[in-house]
């Protein structure tokens, strides 16, 4: 399996020490989710310098409680322990791989000098 299980103990560790971390938050019982899930696979194949994740949210509930998971599939993109982009629904491989691109493509220090600009009007 090239995707990680993360739980509560290893969520936040696993975000801290890797540049980019895709999660999946899904259920076993969720149709889209077990849908999702060889597309999830696939691209996680295909970039192996990217942490593909995924949190149960049935054993996990208070991860999901914590990210504010209503819908499953939902998918979470941190990069520098920023998160990027968070979005529910199954995404069509094309989609997930446009994901992809943009997080890679991304200049870091402008997100950064965005965040600490919105931390600041806060």
């Amino acid at each position: 399996m090239v995707t990680v299980e993360l739980t509560a103990d290893t969520f936040e560790s696993t975000i801290r020490n890797n540049d980019i971390v895709i999660v999946d938050f899904w259920a076993p019982w969720c149709g889209p989710c077990r849908s999702f899930a060889p597309v999830y696979e696939q691209s996680a194949a295909k970039h192996g310098d990217i942490v593909f994740a995924k949190v149960n949210t049935e054993q996990e509930p208070t991860l999901a409680g914590q990210f504010s998971i209503r819908s499953i599939p939902t998918l979470m993109v941190f990069r520098e322990q920023i998160i990027l982009y968070s979005q529910a629904g199954a995404l069509p491989a094309s989609s997930l791989e446009d994901v992809v691109a943009q997080t890679l493509a991304l200049d870091m220090d402008q997100v950064r000098a965005e965040v600490a600009a919105k931390a600041e009007r806060a």
